[in-house]
């Protein structure tokens, strides 16, 4: 006879991402919508570099050439055509999402945007419109803004006056967590793996437990925070670079995940042990803070890993942008020439 007990043995015949689903809304983290089927996402989130990536796919290549149809259609000048092709490009992959998910998809902003509240918010709309215009409610849309000091009040803006759903991406430090949470945004995405690179590269530290990594760490204070004081944001918790660290996070409100870490938990069967709760979060020591423009920039400026990995991430994002335009222009020419 087994010692074990009846809820362990079943536990351990479940594999972990059924067990972290108990705990956390577990999302895909893809523009690869052939990718999350089998893993059964409640949303989907892209990004710029993720959508670069699907879009070199064989598989794909019918929505560029779709989108491309739309931006010659929609006429004006070369750099209007690229960037109307792009939204509906970025708004095409995520119907094809939506038809995988039952919940929600993040579509962003272009990253080359992130400084500029007014475009920032104009772009946001630009996408919602082409999702209505597809007949997807905009209850069913996250718009990925970075969080910038720009880019919070774009969310706030976005949310208060046009009832637009705001996911509050590329956030580091604490100060751009209390910003977003101030801004009463619907979601905030602070970024785990990223975190981690960070620490592994700017100190002689190369290794660490789940328990102690940086970016886990980050999360959970942040997670803590808003549990705390009552905030009605909630936390993705994003980019991971194993499932250690997804594990750590079991009990945030959601998890994005890459196709690749969901195919590793789901063939994982070791317990997920609920991390994060709101309980425990009530009995944490941490004060309430309110922070202006000059108080957040200050922060948020003293935070030497943060300043460098929400620099690099909108270069990142913005190249990837300028490669994938670069792809339409050069798509164009041919349906012209071709014409």
């Amino acid at each position: 006879m087994s010692s074990e007990s009846p809820d362990k043995r079943r536990k351990m015949s479940e594999s972990a991402l059924s067990q972290l689903k108990k705990h956390t809304v577990v999302v895909a983290d893809t523009g690869d919508f052939n990718a999350i089927e089998e893993y059964k996402p409640q949303d989907a989130t892209t990004n710029p570099s993720l959508i670069l990536a699907a879009a070199k796919m064989p598989a794909y290549q019918h929505l560029l050439d779709q989108a491309i149809k739309y931006g010659i259609a929609n006429g004006g000048t070369e750099e209007e055509q690229v960037a109307n092709t792009m939204d509906k490009l970025f708004v095409s992959f995520g119907l094809e999402i939506l038809k995988k998910v039952p919940g929600r998809v993040s579509t962003e902003v272009d990253a080359r945007l992130s400084f500029d509240k007014d475009e920032m918010v104009a772009k946001a709309l630009k996408l919602i419109g082409l999702y209505k215009e597809a007949g997807i409610n905009k209850e069913r849309v996250l718009i990925k803004l970075s969080s910038t000091w720009e880019g919070i009040q774009a969310g706030k803006e976005l949310e208060e006056k046009h009832g637009v759903h705001c996911n509050m991406t590329l956030l580091f430090s604490f100060a751009q967590a209390v910003a977003c949470a101030e801004a009463n945004v619907t979601l905030i995405s602070p970024f785990v793996g990223r975190i981690l690179d960070w620490y592994k590269e700017n100190t002689d530290r190369k290794s660490y437990e789940p328990h102690e990594d940086p970016g886990v760490l980050s999360v959970t204070k942040i997670y803590n925070y808003y549990k705390k004081f009552g905030y009605s944001t909630v936390v993705m918790g994003a980019s991971f670079r194993n499932t250690g660290q997804v594990k750590a996070l079991a009990g945030c409100d959601l998890l994005t995940i890459s196709p690749g870490l969901l195919g590793e938990l789901s063939q994982d069967h070791s317990t997920i042990e609920e991390m994060l709760n709101e309980e425990k979060a009530k009995d944490c020591d941490l004060e309430k803070v309110h922070l202006d423009e000059k108080a957040f920039r200050w922060e948020h400026n003293e935070d030497r890993m943060a300043v460098e990995k929400l620099s690099d991430g909108i270069r990142k994002f913005a190249a990837d942008a300028i490669k994938l335009e670069t792809m339409i222009k050069e798509k164009i020419l041919s349906v012209k020439n071709g014409q």
